[in-house]
């Protein structure tokens, strides 16, 4: 058996710490109706396992169907005088920067709770000592012991929401540095919190269906545990308000990050451009010149061929002719090419 814990309280103190399962059931048989009930913590269980306290019990089935397969939203329902409950705890892994989102379901009774965690966080050992601690919280019953979860689950979200708060503290750094793998930490970071807040919204609904169902009953205690339960929907809201907020802000992150990036891609093919634009107007300069310098390279080449027979050889104005056509060229394509800009 996964038993993590296992006890029977009378008025709100542990009065019995049965060694098995079989025990408990008869010791609840024993003890007076209405001032004990029995808490037991089971962790993991499989099908064989949950199908002893459900027959004990008479769970329904499809509140164990629920328990063995799990992967519940966070819901309140009513099977007779069964109530069962889903809650969704969540934890920050800080070296993974992840959100690890846990569920604990609890069956809850006139004499009897139940607590199924599929996940070792959070310890509800804790819960139940401080439980332990206060015989007069203690002594509400079943509905106590919800609150005291509830209100561990509630308060497990404030490092959270710490972390994700680091997080797109992170990220507003690297956005504005530039970072090119802050698009996928985005991403990442909105399916986390769009997770956490599927596991945080239920439970308005869930607070107010137990809330109404525990402050009906009308007496002083049933008035202490209904101010308590306010104060939980409280956090749970200002939880969810700020989740919300997360969600919102990665949304307005994402969409500053898009037009950075577009923006510094602009400025890049800008920068493309005007190399191109430089390194044209450079490749026009080479080429005027060449051409330039080509000219009188054709005149002396003519002339340098050395052949018996050629015209005005034998001119005497021949070279300073050959000379002046030759400077004469150079000077109309550097005028021509100075016109258009190239030089």
């Amino acid at each position: 058996m996964t038993v993590v814990d296992n006890a029977v309280y009378v008025d709100g103190t542990r009065a019995a710490s049965p060694t098995s399962l079989d025990q408990t059931f008869a010791e609840l048989r024993r003890c007076p109706g209405g001032r004990s009930f029995g808490w037991i913590g089971l962790l993991r269980p499989d099908r064989d396992e949950i199908d002893v306290v459900a027959k004990e019990f008479q769970f329904h089935e499809l509140a164990v169907e629920d328990t063995v397969h799990a992967h519940q939203r966070p819901k309140l329902e009513w099977y007779g005088q069964t109530m069962f409950v889903v809650l969704r705890p969540a934890r920050y892994v800080d070296p993974v920067e992840i959100i690890e989102i846990g569920e604990i379901h609890l069956f809850l009774g006139p004499d009897f709770v139940v607590t199924v965690r599929h996940a070792t966080e959070p310890d509800l050992g804790a819960v139940r000592h401080r439980m332990e601690a206060d015989p007069e919280l203690l002594a509400h019953g079943p509905f106590a012991v919800l609150y005291a979860v509830l209100d561990k689950v509630v308060d497990d979200y404030g490092p959270v929401l710490a972390g994700l708060q680091d997080d797109i503290d992170q990220i507003e750094v690297q956005v504005f540095d530039g970072d090119p793998s802050v698009s996928k930490r985005i991403y990442q970071l909105s399916r986390e919190v769009i997770a956490f807040q599927r596991a945080v919204e239920p439970l308005q609904d869930l607070i107010a269906a137990l809330h109404q169902r525990v402050g009906g009953e009308g007496t002083n205690a049933d008035l202490e545990l209904s101010r308590a339960l306010r104060d939980v929907a409280d956090h749970a809201t200002r939880v969810l308000e700020r989740t919300e907020g997360f969600r919102q802000l990665l949304s307005d992150i994402l969409v500053v990050n898009s037009t950075l990036v577009a923006q510094r891609q602009n400025e890049e093919m800008a920068r493309l451009a005007q190399a191109g634009y430089d390194q044209n107007e450079q490749l026009k300069r080479i080429s005027s010149w060449a051409a330039i310098l080509f000219a009188p390279t054709v005149v002396a080449g003519i002339y340098g061929m050395n052949f018996t027979r050629m015209p005005e050889l034998d001119w005497t104005l021949g070279y300073p002719f050959a000379l002046g056509l030759m400077f004469g060229l150079a000077l109309v394509l550097y005028l021509l090419f100075k016109r258009r800009g190239w030089l």
